[in-house]
């Protein structure tokens, strides 16, 4: 058998990863990091507007011991969850405990993909960017019914069972107005 020298180049850009470095090359890591910095403050600013607005419907004072109006207590919160002892069900799935809870938050994460910053600058840009939104984020109940029926107890399945048609429940008309929208936009 006889191999041409256009054959051996490609058999040795393989072997070099020179294919893996030109797609490298063509990610940036910037917008990434900045969404991800942009969800961080988000959520932060929102867990800290909920606690403020909370304790002034309570007629109550806020979380002012942790730093300056108490803006360190979320990261407190959230240094304490990682802390956490994780707790396994002694007769449930142990891999599905574990995997059911990554599939909702990867989805709702993954959901940011297709969420433009700006003017030509997002992580992707895609054609079909609202209907892939409601793709990707109609996978988080699934995850959310995996955590309830992983732990082999009938509370916590019907809990998971709960949370999976309120969700649902909120995505049948949230799909109907994005397609009434696109639909028009289409027209």
């Amino acid at each position: 058998m006889i191999i041409d020298r256009v054959e051996v180049e490609t058999i040795n850009s393989f072997w070099k990863l020179e294919l893996l470095k030109e797609v490298y090359g063509q990610i940036s890591i910037l917008p990434i990091l900045t969404l991800l910095l942009g969800i961080i403050i988000e959520v932060l600013v929102i867990v800290w507007l909920e606690r403020e607005i909370s304790a002034s419907i309570q007629q109550r004072i806020d979380h002012e011991y942790a730093g300056p109006l108490g803006l360190l207590q979320a990261i407190a919160d959230g240094t304490k969850l990682l802390f956490k002892e994780d707790i396994l069900p002694s007769r449930g799935d142990i891999s599905l405990f574990s995997i059911g809870p990554s599939i909702a938050v990867i989805s709702v994460l993954l959901s940011f993909l297709v969420v433009p910053l700006g003017y030509h600058f997002g992580l992707a840009n895609l054609s079909i960017g609202v209907f892939l939104w409601i793709a990707i984020s109609s996978i988080a109940p699934i995850g959310l019914l995996m955590a309830g029926y992983s732990s082999n107890n009938k509370y916590s399945f019907s809990g998971g069972l709960r949370a999976v048609a309120q969700s649902i429940s909120y995505e049948i008309p949230l799909t109907f107005c994005v397609l009434a929208i696109s639909l028009r936009v289409v027209r």
